[in-house]
């Protein structure tokens, strides 16, 4: 399946004279074999990531080095290189036929090994690592446990994503793309299942590994996914350090049914997510003007230390899970714009019409390479016109949200006045690929010198029956007090009968519990 990119040629400077052909194909053959391999070592061990320690040895097993936790922030802008990893989990999917499985990533990885693109002197490619337990604890309370909602191909995608974010923290790259699968963006604060194809959130994992690890503290999210990131939205909807922007395809039209402009934030960070509903069949033109009129604007305005790009290609016109009208060309001039320092994948499902020609086009763009000659066959310039109606709506979307923007301060004072000590909502969440439906309330400490902990009290609500579990998370830069009475908040629920679990998520001492009401028994990560 070449793709006949006369132009990438001349970018293929480092390329030597075995790159002919032939060499590329046993290249490709010998690089899926060394995945092969690498990924059966995984799935050999018996990994039981009781602890960190244990986690360690397992890592130790398969030759994967977890980060040591000496590394300091550097100044990357002497970096050169575009980090890359491609981890396709090949022995997981929902079902053989599902959308969401590992020819995502197959077709992708061998087109751009067979096109030289590996091989120029600007690309890195690093090896996944598991992520350890504790950083999945960092971001969510999985029921029972961790065990039961992350795979072996899940810790790895996550990991992987940790992996990048060490070298770009290191000033061994200028920024990286995380081309993995499982995705994530979906994944809530309590994960009881898969919803939208995700279990567990890789970049509020990452987020959150850069944050203990590094000191990072104002980071943005943007989302390009065709789907609204709710997931993501969520855990850092009450946090005013992390900007989240979503634009996607109206959720009146398409799963989840969420990301409205009045969506804006708890309390304390109104105005700090900021969603853009697309209407159906928008083009390359009407995303990028909502990039460029109200997205980057922000973005200088913020002021972030990192910028992250959840990397959904689920917009292009043949993605057969949407209705929108985005092309590969789009996709690479919105990430050149975008600059992000870290991708990760999410969506895309059009496996062998977009997937080869978006990435290809988005890693050379990362590279700050030409990329004009990267085209779908059947794609010619100007076949998607923005209509006039649609263009109307999204200027009144920036006006709104821009105004919102301007007013956040004033928002957040009238806002925290509305409350006492506390903040709740109530919220019904459905996981569509596992059938339970949520009922959840969340409350939030209006804490003076802090953004406060949280608690939530959920249940899933299953055809066999119901769980129930309350957990308490308390912020990386939480006050004393606020962290004091969270942990209290904690042990009052430890003989309550209503729950089967009760968890802790401590960031501050970096301090992970969850415990079984039945059995009587407490874990730590």
């Amino acid at each position: 399946m070449k793709l006949g990119f006369e132009r990438i040629k001349d970018a293929l400077k480092g390329v030597t004279a075995e790159s002919t052909s032939e060499g590329k194909k046993e290249h490709v053959e010998e690089k899926r074999q060394v995945d092969e391999e690498e990924i059966q070592k995984v799935r050999s061990e018996e990994y039981k990531h009781e602890t960190s320690e244990e986690t360690k040895m397992e890592f130790k097993k398969t030759g994967l080095e977890p980060g040591d936790g000496s590394l300091s922030p550097a100044d990357r802008n002497e970096a050169e290189k575009t980090g890359l990893i491609f981890f396709p989990a090949f022995d997981w999917a929902i079902s053989p036929t599902h959308p969401e499985r590992e020819e995502r990533l197959l077709y992708t990885r061998d087109q751009i090994f067979e096109e030289g693109l590996m091989d120029l002197p600007e690309i890195a490619e690093y090896k996944p690592r598991l992520a350890d337990y504790r950083d999945i604890a960092r971001v969510h309370f999985c029921v029972p446990d961790i065990k039961a909602q992350a795979t072996i191909p899940h810790l790895i995608a996550a990991g992987s994503c940790l992996v990048l974010g060490d070298a770009l923290m290191k000033g061994e790259v200028k920024n990286a793309f995380a081309l993995v699968r499982p995705p994530g963006h979906h994944a809530m604060t309590v994960a009881h299942g898969n919803r939208g194809f995700c279990n567990i959130n890789n970049e509020a994992i990452l987020v959150e590994y850069l944050r203990k690890k590094y000191g990072v503290r104002r980071i943005a999210i943007v989302d390009t996914d065709v789907h609204h990131g709710d997931g993501t939205q969520e855990i850092f909807y009450n946090d005013p350090d992390v900007l989240f922007i979503s634009f996607h395809q109206d959720g009146r039209t398409l799963y989840p049914g969420s990301g409205f402009i009045n969506e804006l934030g708890g309390p304390k960070a109104l105005s700090r997510t900021i969603n853009i509903p697309l209407p159906p069949a928008t083009p390359d033109e009407g995303i990028l003007y909502v990039l460029d009129s109200l997205v980057l604007p922000i973005l200088k305005d913020f002021k972030p230390e990192l910028v992250l790009n959840s990397a959904g290609q689920d917009n292009h016109y043949t993605d057969p899970l949407a209705n929108m009208r985005f092309s590969a060309q789009g996709y690479a001039k919105l990430n050149e714009k975008l600059a992000p320092d870290l991708a990760v994948l999410e969506g895309g499902y059009a496996i062998q019409s977009a997937l080869p020609y978006v990435n290809t086009g988005i890693i050379l763009a990362m590279a700050g390479l030409d990329y004009s000659c990267v085209r779908e066959p059947d794609f010619k310039p100007g076949m998607f016109v923005q209509a006039a109606r649609d263009r109307q709506v999204l200027e009144e979307i920036v006006a709104a949200q821009l105004e919102n923007w301007r007013n956040r301060d004033r928002l957040v004072k009238a806002e925290v006045a509305k409350h006492g000590d506390f903040y709740r909502r109530k919220k019904q969440i459905f996981y569509d690929t596992d059938m339970i439906q949520e009922s959840q309330e969340e409350t939030i400490r209006m804490c003076p010198d802090c953004q406060g902990y949280k608690t939530i009290d959920s249940r899933a609500h299953r055809s066999i029956g119901d769980t129930r579990i309350f957990g308490v998370s308390i912020p990386i830069y939480a006050c004393d007090n606020c962290q004091a009475e969270a942990r209290e908040e904690y042990r009052k629920r430890l003989n309550n009968p209503e729950y089967e679990y009760i968890y802790l998520q401590d960031k501050k001492e970096d301090e992970y519990r969850s415990y079984n009401t039945r059995t009587k028994q407490e874990k730590i990560n």
